[in-house]
C-alpha cells in the first residue's frame, strides 16, 4: 500500500505533514511519496530526525498551490504543484490513495478532473466524520457544492450510506436529510424533492433532522448542500472551541474552581478526546475512481497520521469498486 501525500497544503507544511507521514510509515507499514520541494522535505527529515518505515519517495516540485489562488489553477498555472503532482501519482497508478491539507476547491478539482468522476456520479462531495458524544457521524455534503439539485443529495446519501458500511463498518447505517423541521413538508423544493428521493432510496432513510440534533449524533450520515454544510460544519467547529474556552475561564476563576479543575481533569480531557478532530484525520471525497482524502487545514502530525489510516482503509476496503459497481446498475 503507497499512500501519496501532499507535502506543502495545509497551515503547518511541510513539518507537521512529514511527522505525520513518517508516524503512519511507522505505525501503519504503508510506503509514502511526498510532493514538494525535495530539498526542503530532506532538510526537515534531517533536522528533526524524522525516521520512516518502509518506502520513502519524494516527488520533487517547487511549486504550491495556495489557499488564495482559484482552485481551477490546479489544472492550468499550478499543474506542477505539489497537489497537482500528487493527484497525478494517485492517477496515473503509482500510489494507492491520497491525502492533502491544501486547498478544498483544489482537491474537489483535482480529484474531479484529474483523478476523474465515477462513471454516472452527478457530483464528488466532501463526507467529513464529526465526533459526537457517543462516537460520530458524517456530514455530507462539507463544501465541495455550493448548489445542489435534489438528485445529487440522493446520490450524497446512498454514497455516504456505502462509505459508513464498508469503511466504518457500520451495518445499514442511518441516514438524515439536513432541514428546518422534521416533517416532510418542511423546507424549500430542494429539500422536498430530495426527501421524495431519499425516501425511495434503497437506504435507511429516517427523514429530516434539525441541526440542533446534528451534536448528539442522532443518525450515522446527515445529508445536506455543501453550502449549507460547510456552514455547518464551522459553526460546530466554532461553538466547540468557545465551550471549551468559557469552560477552562470558569475553572480559573477562583481558587475553588481551581482545585475543582484539579479534581475533574480527568473527565475534562476524556471530554477534550471524544471531540478531537485529529482522531478522525480528514474528509473522503466520494465519488472519484480512487481514494482522496481531504484533511484539516490546520493539521498537525496526528491529524495527518489520522488522514492517512483513514486513507489505507477507504483504499483496503474497495469502497470505490462499490460505488462504481452500484451507480452503473442504475
Amino acid at each position: 500500500m503507497r499512500v501519496v501525500i501532499d507535502a506543502f497544503g495545509g497551515d503547518n507544511a511541510p513539518l507537521e505533514i512529514i511527522k505525520g507521514a513518517a508516524l503512519a510509515s511507522r505505525e501503519l507499514n504503508v510506503d509514502i511519496t511526498l510532493t514538494g520541494d525535495e530539498n526542503v522535505i530532506k532538510k526537515c527529515i534531517s533536522d528533526n530526525a524524522i525516521s520512516f518505515s518502509g518506502e520513502l519517495r519524494i516527488v520533487h516540485t517547487e511549486d504550491v498551490i495556495s489557499m488564495h489562488d482559484e482552485p481551477t489553477s490546479l489544472i492550468k498555472e499550478h499543474k506542477n504543484s505539489s497537489m497537482a503532482l500528487a493527484f497525478k501519482e494517485l492517477a496515473e497508478g503509482r500510489a494507492d490513495a491520497f491525502v492533502s491539507a491544501g486547498s478544498t476547491g483544489a482537491v474537489v478539482v483535482g480529484g474531479t478532473l484529474i483523478v476523474k468522476r465515477i462513471k454516472g456520479v452527478k457530483r464528488p462531495a466532501l463526507g467529513g466524520i464529526i465526533p459526537s458524544p457517543d462516537g460520530s457521524y458524517m456530514l455530507m455534503d462539507m463544501g465541495a457544492n455550493a448548489e445542489c439539485r435534489p438528485e445529487m443529495l440522493c446520490q450524497f446519501g446512498i454514497m455516504a450510506s456505502i462509505y459508513l458500511e464498508r469503511v466504518e463498518g457500520r451495518p445499514n447505517p442511518t441516514v438524515g436529510l439536513l432541514n428546518i423541521g422534521t416533517e416532510d413538508s418542511k423546507g424549500g423544493e430542494l429539500q422536498k424533492q430530495a426527501y421524495a428521493l431519499l425516501q425511495s432510496a434503497p437506504i435507511n432513510f429516517v427523514g429530516n433532522i434539525e441541526s440542533r440534533e446534528m451534536p448528539k449524533g442522532v443518525c450515522d450520515a446527515v445529508i445536506t448542500d455543501g453550502f449549507t454544510g460547510n456552514i455547518a460544519l464551522k459553526l460546530i467547529e466554532g461553538t466547540t472551541v468557545t465551550m471549551f474556552g468559557l469552560i477552562k475561564r470558569a475553572m480559573y476563576k477562583t481558587k475553588l474552581n481551581k482545585l475543582a479543575a484539579l479534581i475533574l481533569k480527568k473527565d475534562f480531557y476524556a471530554i477534550k478526546r471524544i471531540m478531537d478532530s485529529t482522531e478522525v484525520g480528514g474528509a473522503p471525497l466520494l465519488g472519484v475512481s480512487k481514494p482522496v482524502i481531504k484533511a484539516h487545514g490546520n493539521s498537525n502530525a496526528k491529524a495527518i497520521f489520522s488522514a492517512v489510516r483513514q486513507a489505507v482503509k477507504f483504499a483496503e476496503t474497495g469502497v470505490t469498486e462499490t460505488l462504481s459497481e452500484y451507480i452503473a446498475k442504475q
